[in-house]
């Protein structure tokens, strides 16, 4: 291995184990928001972590990221092939053969392997948040488990994946606005739809509340650590160790950092109420999101203004989202990813320029609205949002779908809530 592809090995490997770091993140930001006693989220998150390195070597790499089959879903058959190739490197070697979809980087076929593992866990760790203690645990696996063969993997496919649909028409997500937050959204959304009918079978007119009752330091920690990972999610999201991940590193923190004084300000302006801890990670975590998408392609000026739309934005998705009895979500998936999610990928079209476009993706993509992009700009938004709308709405009926199902041969997915 040559030193540069052993550098760029090096980086994506420690990007992907701060990613992995994400997933436990989240047991503890969802422990710090509903209470020390829902010790049952961190068993959750650490369950997901397991279940998905086991799940993505069996079969999941191989259905989001192999060749796909007329650019819907990986072929689950192409080399290494299960268990990333079992007990023999006759074929192709995780350790020292390259992925084909990233040799420009060098990456081997096990280093990107575990990188775009994290990040499927992560993604079912934000769907996890709605869960609660309401879900039974034998449902939790059942789902997770055709969660990482397909949910999660079809948008992948179809848009990481060269050879996705998506991708070839020239639909772009940086490191998974749609992808991740997005999808997370929907996905949580399909499973909040399975909850109600069950709550509502029982005679409740409305969703059975999941309080938050908050534990500062167990929310500053899982705070902490998500930031923290987002320097993997970003930076690493490059694939190779160069000036752009430098640029992503700035571009993400500054968009984090204006977000939580943008909702710490639009808090008592908009809302009349005062910000506190909670305000300031919202706000933290909704810039992280917002630019997730985009952090490749946009300048530290642009991050730094889309930071700055991130406290409107997360007042409007909360007052929106708070409307519906039919659910309920605490942590903010639905404000925060879903809604985050999507508008920092329709942001693409508006704020990218090809100078910042980072070298380890489509280099096709147009400068933005704001930037003199023109028609090239308006057909990158028509991209976008096509890919925003089919992702969520299938995404919500194989969710939905599969909660169905589980329901059906469990006599329900759910319990009453303890405590």
């Amino acid at each position: 291995m040559n030193p540069t592809d052993l550098v760029n090995n090096l980086w994506v490997l420690l990007a992907g184990l701060l990613v992995f770091l994400m997933t436990i993140a989240v047991g503890f930001l969802e422990v710090g928001e509903l209470g020390e006693a829902l010790s049952f989220s961190l068993f959750k998150t650490t369950l997901f972590t397991g279940l998905a390195l086991v799940v993505m070597a069996v079969v999941g790499f191989n259905t989001a990221f192999a060749p796909t089959w007329h650019g819907i879903l990986g072929n689950p058959f192409y080399a290494p092939g299960a268990f990333l190739g079992g007990f023999s490197s006759a074929s192709v070697n995780p350790v020292t053969d390259v992925w084909w979809s990233v040799r420009s980087t060098g990456l081997t076929t096990g280093v990107y392997f575990l990188f775009e593992t994290a990040f499927a866990a992560v993604t079912l760790a934000l769907v996890g948040v709605v869960f609660f203690r309401k879900v039974k645990l034998a449902a939790i696996v059942g789902y997770s488990t055709v969660y990482f063969v397909l949910i999660w993997n079809l948008p992948a496919a179809w848009i990481w994946n060269p050879s996705g649909w998506l991708a070839r028409m020239g639909m772009v997500d940086f490191a998974g606005g749609l992808v991740v937050h997005g999808a997370a959204g929907a996905a949580g959304l399909g499973v909040l739809y399975q909850v109600w009918r069950e709550e509502r079978a029982r005679g409740a007119r409305e969703a059975v509340p999941v309080p938050i009752r908050m534990s500062p330091g167990w929310f500053t920690l899982g705070l902490l650590l998500l930031w923290l990972g987002w320097f993997g999610f970003n930076p690493g999201s490059v694939l190779q160790f160069n000036d752009e991940a430098v640029v992503v590193v700035l571009t993400t923190f500054l968009a984090a950092a204006v977000a939580m004084v943008s909702l710490l300000a639009a808090t008592p302006l908009l809302l009349r109420q005062k910000a506190d801890l909670l305000t300031a990670g919202n706000g933290v975590l909704m810039g992280l999101i917002v630019i997730t998408p985009l952090a490749g392609f946009v300048s530290p000026g642009s991050a730094i203004v889309l930071g700055a739309l991130c406290g409107p934005v997360f007042v409007l998705g909360e007052w929106f989202f708070g409307r519906f009895k039919w659910f309920t979500d605490p942590v903010g998936l639905l404000p925060g990813h879903l809604l985050g999610g999507l508008f920092g990928v329709s942001m693409i079209a508006v704020f990218a320029q090809r100078a910042f476009a980072s070298q380890s993706v489509s280099t096709a993509i147009p400068n933005g609205l704001l930037f003199g992009g023109g028609w090239a700009a308006v057909h990158q938004l028509g991209l976008e949002e096509l890919g925003i709308a089919v992702v969520v709405v299938v995404v919500f009926a194989l969710s939905f779908a599969t909660a169905a199902l589980l329901a059906r041969a469990m006599h329900g997915i759910t319990e009453p809530v303890a405590g």
